[in-house]
């Protein structure tokens, strides 16, 4: 469990959280020196019957909100420092709406330095951030007043958030593991540490993770929670994760700890955006912001549809990153402007991975609604099973769930799915290839199942799946790789078959040395390739070599002849065979590389030898 300070500079945050737990959170020298905090720190507290609740203290000078956001993202619950003597300020303002828009629905606020603050004061200030968190998921969190060096009202502080985690449900840990780095530094000994919180899912010491956005996988030499080592970190633990083979340089805030292959960076996402009234008429798609989730920062541009132009509340869009990103379905953003730095809305991501041009996605829309809209966009390309946990937001056990209750209107092959029109619409186009076969091609017995692939465009497991129900189902027949429609049998027609024997007549008389394929359609016409293809499957001609055929009698003659001319006991020159055949080189060499490949004959550095 994660507890995040908010509030402007000065109000006391980081004395607050050394009174509740004995550690300064200030490490820098810097922040030792101005007396500010520039960073985020980090402290454990025990709070009875909860346990150890990480504590994550934020900047709260303006120029360091992008480091607030940083830190807030992830925390379960926010505590509030707002300084009794000056009461809501404008870094308050900014810090409540960051808290808003990144979704922490629990929280304490504490008014501090309640010693320095007269009764009347502190009633009005009371007044004031009630009013401030009235239309807020924070409007009904216990206003607590303390002074952090007194001491006073510290223990009702301690109740107030005991009584509030203890609304807290228990993390998931059944879930893809995610970490944003937060800090990155080196330890003698150890090698390069980075630590963060842990958003989601689980991890052992010693597993292979791999860091996003640079995509290197390396191995976790040690890991910690509040200083001790431990076996495993889980969601919501704040953690630090010692690494293999990566120096210090190379990782920074804003890198992503992911322990499965299947998490993928993105540079547009589909989201629910809601921008400030004062934002909502001068963001165009044009405009330059700062796009903030996790511990990322990069810019960003934000399209929203034309029609939702005048629309009130959150509105869908389509946001394009400057930079690769590491996005979830349901992660919570805040959107600023550069100049002058403000916090102007925030969002939450629908689809990380939305195909290129994405029209946005109407709001609210739930994991299954999701779910079908992703696989009908995907379209014949399929959607991967392992990408769906990140796209929908879901654990993978929840994704199997969804796939079993759309099984009618789905269509797996291995790990990807599609939507069954999809594979209905491939099955009618196989169908109308073959038919387009026939027809092109009547003598042919059926259409090659790789011409039929090409034909298609599909990834292969899709078409492969697809044929195999047409066959199944008895719509097309698969003959040894050749695809036909039932009944189909290849017959030649009145004019074929006068073909058929003029071109046998030609290659009988021709014995030995028999013309091409293309000289006979010169004077047959073309036609008679498909006719000699459908003599060849009966069995009438033979193919010696490409574009060329003997009729079978003529063939068996020839090879009788050149069995009688090559007695066994020795080798034979293609010249000596050649004068027993009595016919040219130019036949020779392909009938008996014929008789090399049909094993009638074997050839050796010095001739050929009949096989016995």
């Amino acid at each position: 469990m994660i507890l995040g300070t908010a509030g402007h500079i000065d109000h006391g945050k980081t004395t607050l959280v050394k009174a509740l737990t004995g550690v300064d959170t200030d490490r820098l020298p810097e922040e030792k020196r101005r007396g500010i905090t520039i960073d985020l720190g980090f402290a454990p507290l025990h709070l009875d019957g909860i346990g150890i609740v990480g504590v994550v203290d934020v900047p709260g000078h303006e120029a360091f909100v992008r480091t607030m956001v940083a830190g807030a993202t992830g925390i379960d619950m926010a505590l509030l420092v707002i300084a009794a003597d000056e009461g809501i300020m404008p870094q308050t303002r900014e810090h409540v709406a960051i808290l808003e828009h990144l979704g922490v629905e629990r929280g304490v606020v504490a008014l501090t330095k309640r010693d320095i603050a007269e009764a009347d004061w502190l009633d009005l200030v009371r007044a004031d951030v009630v009013a401030l968190l009235a239309d807020t998921a924070l409007a009904n969190a216990p206003i607590v007043e303390v002074s952090a060096t007194t001491g006073d009202g510290i223990p009702e502080l301690r109740a107030a958030l005991v009584a509030v985690a203890r609304g807290i449900p228990d993390k998931e840990t059944a879930d893809l593991f995610r970490l944003p780095v937060d800090r990155v530094f080196t330890v003698k000994g150890t090698g390069t540490v980075v630590t963060g919180t842990v958003w989601s899912g689980e991890l052992g010491d010693g597993a292979t993770i791999r860091v996003l956005p640079q995509g290197r996988d390396l191995r976790v030499r040690g890991l910690q929670s509040h200083g001790r080592s431990v076996p495993t970190i889980r969601a919501g633990d704040r953690a630090a994760i010692a690494l293999v083979g990566v120096e210090v340089d190379e990782l920074s805030r804003g890198t992503v700890i992911v322990s499965e292959s299947a998490w993928e960076p993105t540079h547009t996402l589909r989201a629910d955006v809601l921008l400030d009234d004062a934002a909502r008429a001068e963001i165009g798609p044009r405009t330059r912001i700062r796009f903030h989730v996790g511990t990322s920062e990069v810019g960003a541009r934000v399209i929203f549809a034309a029609k939702d132009v005048d629309s009130v509340g959150a509105r869908p869009a389509r946001l394009a990153l400057d930079a690769p990103v590491v996005l979830r379905a349901g992660d919570r953003f805040v959107l600023r402007r550069s100049s002058p730095l403000e916090t102007i809305g925030g969002g939450t991501v629908t689809d990380p991975l939305p195909p290129r041009r994405a029209r946005p996605w109407p709001p609210g829309l739930d994991a299954k609604e999701r779910f079908r809209r992703v696989v009908a966009e995907a379209g014949a390309l399929g959607v991967a099973i392992g990408r769906l946990a990140q796209r929908l937001g879901v654990r993978p056990t929840v994704v199997d769930g969804l796939i079993g209750a759309l099984k009618n209107d789905l269509v797996r092959v291995g790990p990807r799915v599609w939507a069954k029109d999809i594979a209905d619409d491939l099955g009618k186009q196989i169908r109308k290839l073959v038919a387009d076969h026939h027809r092109a091609r009547p003598l042919d017995k059926g259409a090659p199942v790789n011409d039929l692939r090409a034909g298609c465009r599909v990834p292969p497991e899709l078409f492969d799946q697809a044929l195999h129900e047409l066959v199944s189902s008895g719509k097309l027949t698969n003959d040894g790789g050749l695809i036909r429609q039932p009944g189909f049998s290849a017959e030649l027609s009145g004019a074929e078959d006068d073909l058929a024997k003029a071109a046998l007549a030609e290659l009988n008389a021709a014995g030995a040395e028999p013309p091409t394929v293309a000289e006979l359609a010169a004077r047959h016409g073309q036609r008679v390739a498909n006719v000699l293809r459908f003599l060849e499957r009966g069995n009438a001609v033979i193919q010696v070599e490409p574009g060329r055929y003997y009729t079978a009698e003529t063939l068996r003659v020839v090879l009788d002849r050149l069995k009688q001319a090559m007695p066994a006991g020795r080798e034979y020159s293609p010249a000596e065979l050649r004068e027993a055949l009595g016919t040219s080189r130019k036949y020779l060499i392909p009938l008996l590389e014929y008789c090399d490949r049909q094993g009638f004959t074997v050839r050796t550095d010095t001739g050929r030898a009949w096989k016995a």
